[in-house]
């Protein structure tokens, strides 16, 4: 994994987050998509907290979780393989729905959201640089993941709720 390039898509999914902030109008952000679905407001609340869920992993296996040689399962290995969520649809697993519940924010939420995982991702650069690999905390769906293995799943979840944005823009007939 190269820290540089994961650093710089994360900066750049974080910076696309926020500009489609400002794009969406304020009337349609909390509202549920004509055929049912998360609202923008959702995503965003989904997206953020789930980055800084992350975060957490991630500085756990930075600052002294048990060295263990459990890892990833098989979807884990597929997904820090291709880099990307598998082409189908899922469901947010009941136990992470009910630890961190999706709620609709409002824009200046999401936008003090943006800013904390800004924050958490540029403190977690150097924690991934100095983490053990062997070092490593439980994700709900992908096994046991190790610090870099964090951050890069940091910027695939990014990445993936960008489509789900496109998806709802295109519900809405946004341009």
């Amino acid at each position: 994994m190269n820290l540089i390039k994961e650093r710089f898509a994360i900066d750049t999914a974080l910076d696309d987050y926020r500009s489609q902030l400002d794009s969406i109008p304020d009337d349609v952000f909390q509202t549920t998509p004509p055929d049912g679905g998360w609202s923008f407001s959702e995503v965003y609340s989904h997206i953020l907290m789930a980055t800084l869920g992350s975060s957490i992993g991630l500085e756990k296996c930075a600052n002294g979780c048990p060295p263990t040689e459990d890892g990833m399962n098989f979807l884990g290995r597929l997904m820090m393989f291709t880099g990307s969520f598998p082409p189908i649809k899922t469901k947010l697993p009941a136990a992470v729905a009910a630890k961190m519940p999706v709620s609709k924010l409002s824009k200046e939420e999401a936008k003090n959201l943006l800013i904390k995982c800004r924050k958490r991702v540029d403190d977690s650069v150097m924690l991934v640089k100095s983490a053990s690999p062997d070092s490593r905390y439980k994700h709900p769906r992908l096994g046991m993941l190790n610090a870099k293995q964090w951050f890069k799943f940091i910027r695939i979840h990014l990445e993936h709720h960008l489509k789900q944005l496109r998806r709802i823009k295109n519900k809405f007939r946004l341009s």
